[in-house]
């Protein structure tokens, strides 16, 4: 390689290096932006999609479960998802509302969201071997979707929350029978899957060989954990003493990541 090679080399990879801290840059600014509904109560129906009626059935049921076993499993609707897909907004709603007991991280969180046409149920960590991301992706795919899709939100949300409640309650000896509360083999990754450990991959790779992005990436996390690590109730509503929350609260639980998402 010739001398006058060099530099453009090196330039080359300083300006693929400002491209990638751009994108980190632009994701961190964008999920930061995101503003979170109060946790007013088990049914939070911020996009109005479901009737009087069918809330207070539902409110009815989920205090029930949480009366009789500490699950908190919280229902939610909001008008849009602020450009963000739904499962890191499903993640960070759960957090900030921190849905279950929090030495037992019991929660569990049916999101959805209308105008987007997606519904995800998110878990927290201590239900994730009892509702695990199998058997919430059925009870998406034939309780709520089917459903949903010819305008029975209603419906829909009563019969997820109904097969909710069943895994989290009824033996498992008893729902792994059941057909329609199986699947046997996951479905095999998506480009989209494939795109995501590729860009893992080239970061780290990137992490690793370049102190100067190092450095730069180390002090941005710094940065935005100093700015938005704090105290929730500061930085979101609903996430500290819920104003206008009606005296309803998490119980400090967290999720993991844990559910499954889907569409109609």
């Amino acid at each position: 390689m010739t001398a006058g090679r060099v530099p453009s080399l090196l330039a080359r990879r300083s300006a693929e290096a400002l491209v990638v801290l751009a994108v980190l840059l632009y994701a961190a600014l964008a999920v930061g932006a995101i503003t979170f509904p109060p946790l007013t109560d088990r049914v939070v129906d911020g996009a109005h999609i479901l009737s009087a009626r069918e809330r207070d059935a539902l409110s009815s049921k989920l205090a029930e479960l949480e009366a009789k076993s500490g699950i908190q499993l919280v229902v939610a609707t909001v008008n849009s998802l602020q450009g963000q897909e739904i499962e890191p907004y499903a993640n960070e709603l759960f957090r900030t509302w921190k849905l279950g007991e929090k030495a037992k991280n019991n929660g569990a969180l049916l999101l959805i969201a209308p105008n987007e046409r997606r519904v995800r149920i998110e878990v927290g960590y201590g239900l994730e071997g009892t509702l695990t991301d199998a058997l919430s992706k059925i009870i998406i795919a034939h309780a709520i979707a089917p459903r949903f899709k010819v305008g029975d939100f209603d419906g829909g949300v009563s019969r997820g929350v109904d097969d909710i409640i069943a895994v989290l309650t009824t033996d498992a000896a008893e729902w792994q029978q059941r057909p329609s509360l199986r699947l046997d083999h996951q479905p095999p990754p998506g480009w989209l899957d494939w795109l995501l450990m590729a860009i893992a991959i080239a970061l780290l790779t990137l992490f690793i060989v370049s102190p100067g992005f190092r450095w730069l990436f180390l002090n941005i996390m710094l940065n935005l954990l100093l700015n938005t690590g704090g105290p929730r109730g500061g930085a979101f509503p609903g996430g500290g003493g819920f104003p206008g929350g009606g005296g309803y609260r998490g119980g400090g639980g967290s999720s993991g990541g844990g559910g499954a998402s889907g569409s109609w």
